[in-house]
């Protein structure tokens, strides 16, 4: 069977998975809307889900495809803010768009088009927008920190300048900020050929080095292979084969080995608003606080220091060898962690507010967020983590599914994603994965 016969008959059997979900997940949209529609008839009014805003303003959103701006959006509309969220023409058909959480959609051009950011100066104009709340894909980040420049004066923008946003999703130049800060972090080295992969010696104590993509790589960050390899001529074959180039630089990385943590902070003028930090790994869906003093105080010293607003999520090693925590980037963007605070009722203070109240975590005894598609094709695929399937379904919280807003739950598995499956079976094209989380697939050099 040739490639793009397979890749056809992959996108097909998935979508074909889809639709055999569809009627379970019908009955239960309707069973939560039939709910909602005898309360509302028996004028039950429905239990309050965050501290009512003293002062409601009109607050934008983009990444509409993605769960953490649905749950920003619940979180700012159950404080009394009206929402407006925008998404790329690519993914119009997002379930979150039908969120009652959401008074607007718009779609505006892809972040890198030239006409993104007039795009959101028109809408913040016409929609009379107060404050803008980017929830950043990897590609956006910058793209939205020039738009800050031409936005400031006509609404708030919870986001970083463009000097500060390049230089910290810089895997290389962050390395180096955070160290003479005095903040621990691993060696690191800029590669922009890959024949100084070569150059650099290995480490005299028998660890080694991991190479990273610096501009986001959906399917090379995955890649931990210890570098260098067992002979020169395999570390010479190794590097040959990646996109490496002096527009396209990577970090070499010293490897820690030890217990990956995964962090989301929202920061005004160097002041935590809102912390949290989980366990993590490569493919990370599935979230639940801890706590990690360590790793609070540096968050806390790195943005205190260089008075940051935005949001900006890191992701730190504890060591197994010295015990300290090392941070390895940082993501200048929301965290899908932030689902975490599905329950919490002042995420929207926090957001928009100067106070003096202590930075928002999650509630005690809140659930941890999971996405249940992705945990019943992981049971599916992996029979033997049936047990490990069925503890996080019993403990946890579906990050999309809300019985007071169940619609994006239905349309964003059974619109949204097979909208993006049947556009990929058209062009024959291949796809990695289905990230549900991000509302996406998951594709070589996709976005």
């Amino acid at each position: 069977m040739s490639g793009t016969l397979r890749t056809d008959a992959r996108t097909a059997a998935t979508l074909g998975l889809l639709t055999l979900a569809l009627p379970l997940n019908a009955a239960l949209t309707g069973a939560a809307l039939a709910r909602g529609a005898i309360r509302r008839a028996r004028g039950v009014p429905a239990p309050p889900r965050a501290t009512p805003a003293a002062r409601p303003r009109t607050v934008l959103l983009s990444g509409g495809k993605m769960t953490k701006a649905l749950q920003l959006a619940r979180s700012f509309h159950a404080a009394g803010h009206r929402v407006v969220l925008v998404e790329a023409p690519k993914y119009r058909w997002s379930g979150h768009r039908f969120s009652a959480a959401v008074d607007v959609f718009r779609t505006v051009p892809p972040p890198e088009d030239p006409g993104y950011v007039d795009a959101l100066v028109r809408i913040v104009r016409e929609e009379g927008v107060d404050v803008y709340v980017p929830v950043c894909s990897p590609v956006s980040s910058l793209h939205d920190a020039r738009a800050r420049a031409a936005l400031d004066g006509l609404c708030e923008v919870v986001h970083g300048d463009e000097e500060t946003i390049a230089g910290l999703d810089d895997k290389a130049s962050f390395t180096e900020l955070a160290a003479s800060l005095g903040l621990p972090v691993p060696e690191a080295h800029r590669i922009t050929d890959p024949a100084q992969v070569l150059d650099v010696p290995a480490p005299q104590d028998g660890g080694h080095y991991v190479l990273k993509s610096i501009p986001y790589d959906p399917v090379h960050r995955l890649d931990l292979t210890p570098l260098p390899r067992p002979s020169r001529q395999e570390t010479r074959a190794f590097v040959a084969d990646l996109p490496i180039s002096p527009e396209q630089p990577w970090v070499l990385q010293r490897f820690v080995d030890g217990q990956e943590y995964c962090t989301h902070t929202t920061v005004r003028d160097g002041r935590v608003r809102v912390h949290l930090c989980c366990e993590s790994s490569a493919f990370q869906l599935n979230y639940e606080m801890v706590d990690v003093p360590e790793i609070d105080a540096w968050v806390r010293e790195l943005v205190g220091r260089l008075r940051l607003t935005g949001q900006y999520s890191f992701d730190f090693l504890r060591s197994r060898t010295d015990g300290r925590v090392y941070a390895i980037e940082c993501n200048p963007r929301t965290h899908s962690a932030i689902t975490m605070l599905h329950d919490h009722p002042d995420v929207a203070r926090a957001y928009l507010e100067d106070d003096d109240l202590p930075p928002v975590r999650p509630l005690p005894g809140s659930r941890p967020t999971y996405w249940l598609y992705w945990e019943l094709w992981r049971l599916l695929s992996r029979p033997r983590t049936a047990p490990e399937r069925l503890r996080t379904l019993w403990r946890g919280t579906d990050a999309i599914f809300d019985w007071d807003d169940p619609l994006p739950f239905l349309l964003v598995h059974h619109l949204q994603i097979p909208s993006l499956l049947l556009g990929n079976l058209r062009a024959h094209r291949p796809w990695v994965r289905i990230d549900f989380n991000i509302g996406k697939l998951v594709e070589p050099a996709g976005d």
